[in-house]
């Protein structure tokens, strides 16, 4: 069963606490997230660290899965290839935007693109891999 928005919102808030990453938007096997930029996700250079863009491009195909299966914690990312095509601005927030290209019984693969705000043109470009449960409801 697909999991709302704030299904989605309070189990990130309650299971990954450390995680910035706020969901504006999922459904239709797509997600849109939204990561606060501040000092602390900065690297040397005044530019978005890589870990960070990763992290919001990950969580962004968690989200749109999640909405798509439901509150499933054990599918777990099994592959991550980042493009980063331009320099964000620093102290913007980073957007994703997620659309999984493949929902399978124990695979799925999303695309997303990473937005600096302020920037029309995508930071960086992901595409990724999640395992599925074979248990899941």
């Amino acid at each position: 069963m697909p999991a709302s928005l704030t299904e989605i919102q309070a189990f990130l808030a309650a299971e990954f606490p450390q995680n910035r990453c706020q969901v504006v938007a999922v459904g239709e096997r797509a997600s849109t997230v939204r990561q606060p930029i501040g000092p602390g996700e900065l690297r040397p250079g005044g530019t978005v660290s890589g870990p960070v863009l990763m992290t919001v491009a990950d969580v962004a195909l968690y989200v749109a899965i999640l909405g798509e299966i439901g509150i499933v914690p054990l599918a777990v990312t099994t592959s991550l290839n980042v493009n980063f095509l331009r320099k964000p601005r620093a102290q913007a927030d980073i957007r994703g935007e997620c659309r999984l290209m493949k929902l399978g019984r124990r695979l799925a693969v999303g695309e997303v693109w990473l937005y600096s705000e302020g920037l029309a043109e995508p930071v960086a470009h992901a595409v990724g891999t999640y395992a599925l449960p074979a248990d899941r409801p």
